[in-house]
């Protein structure tokens, strides 16, 4: 790779909206490893690919060390290995989320129901005349 195929610090932390924080810390948790000349830091296509799988493991709900655990078995594995506990931690996901799903749709179910009766008691309150405190 030459030089002009690498990015700065602060062209990762722009091309994938992160702060500087976030970048540090993914490199601390060894999910990343740029290059490193003195104080600066450069990133290269390799990088590149794995942040974007980092951000997209974190939009489906993973774990840092999930993804972690996942990119070290391209390495030590291969390919076929990776893929077979991507399937694995992607149907264990996939179960996590709709059971949030089922959560979210219940609590929205149950909230519209308590609007809709205290709507209704608000309207026989009003026609009533009633301007009471209770509760």
């Amino acid at each position: 790779m030459t030089d002009s195929d690498f990015i700065s610090f602060k062209d990762m932390c722009t091309k994938f909206d992160v702060t500087p924080r976030t970048l540090r810390y993914y490199e601390y948790i060894e999910l990343l490893s740029p290059r490193k000349e003195g104080r600066s830091r450069f990133y290269g296509a390799r990088e590149i690919a794995r942040m974007k799988l980092i951000l997209r493991g974190r939009r489906f709900g993973f774990s840092l060390e999930d993804i972690r655990q996942w990119l070290l078995i391209y390495g030590e594995k291969g390919t076929q290995e990776q893929y077979r506990v991507w399937i694995d931690l992607a149907n264990r996901q996939l179960e996590v989320l709709t059971q949030q799903r089922d959560e979210i749709e219940t609590a929205i179910g149950d909230l519209r129901a308590l609007r809709d009766e205290t709507s209704a008691i608000l309207s026989r309150m009003d026609e009533d005349g009633e301007n009471t405190k209770s509760a």
